[in-house]
């Protein structure tokens, strides 16, 4: 799927312009089920603290069977805070600088963050998934928006999350005895099938594959064991 991003930046942007912006690009949002799935990615960033600097990188690796094919790594500097519900503001940017990188683009990507679950629809995996003209899925570790009650003690069990009666997304129990997982939609994709792919890819650990190995990588990047650009694999990597 190609991509329509350019050089964005979004330092300037007060809290007001940035919900009003948001509130526009939910407009856009698409969903519809996708085709063929051969290869998934897992995206995520990195940072020092009290640092402008972002450490962003996205992996790629086939699907199902969550083989690492590839992996891109960029850093880009933003000033823009953190704040809940505008995660999109400061990490975006340094997410579409990693996928220039990429030429053969993954069919489907995993953020570390929400979708659509989301007080205006645009958690960071939908403003990407906007940006990058990409089917997108968000999974984040904590619940921002919505209402649900607590998955059952039980490997791959869910619950609805709703907000005034509308499903925007799943809890996602990936491993007993651990915090549950948030996954709704993104971009050109459903919420059922955002579910059942996330599903697929969760391992031995709470988090799943593309999103844990996103993190294993930027991580490294951050602490200067790996460098910047894009990598293939050839076989596999310890860090992981």
């Amino acid at each position: 799927m190609a991509s329509t991003c350019t050089k964005i930046m979004y330092d300037h942007y007060s809290f007001e312009e940035a919900t009003a912006y948001q509130t526009e690009l939910a407009k856009q949002l698409k969903f519809q089920q996708l085709q063929n799935i051969d290869t998934i990615a897992g995206a995520d960033i990195s940072f020092n603290k009290n640092s402008d600097t972002m450490y962003a990188g996205i992996v790629i690796l086939t699907y199902p069977d969550m083989v690492l094919r590839s992996f891109s790594l960029a850093t880009y500097e933003t000033s823009f805070p953190y704040k809940p519900g505008f995660l999109g503001f400061k990490e975006v940017p340094a997410l579409l600088k990693v996928w220039e990188l990429i030429k053969n683009k993954p069919d489907v990507v995993v953020l570390d963050g929400n979708g659509i679950l989301h007080p205006r629809r645009m958690g960071v995996a939908s403003h990407f998934g906007i940006l990058a003209n990409q089917a997108t899925i968000g999974c984040a570790k904590s619940l921002l928006y919505g209402e649900n009650h607590v998955p059952e003690n039980k490997k791959l069990s869910t619950t609805e999350i709703i907000s005034h009666g509308e499903t925007l997304g799943f809890a996602l129990r990936t491993k007993i005895k651990c915090a549950t997982v948030y996954v709704s939609a993104g971009h050109l994709i459903t919420a059922d099938q955002s579910l059942e792919i996330v599903k697929n890819c969760v391992g031995n650990y709470r988090i799943p594959e593309p999103t844990r190995m996103a993190h294993n990588i930027v991580n490294d990047f951050r602490t200067g064991k790996l460098k910047a650009g894009f990598h293939e694999v050839s076989a596999p990597l310890t860090l992981f």
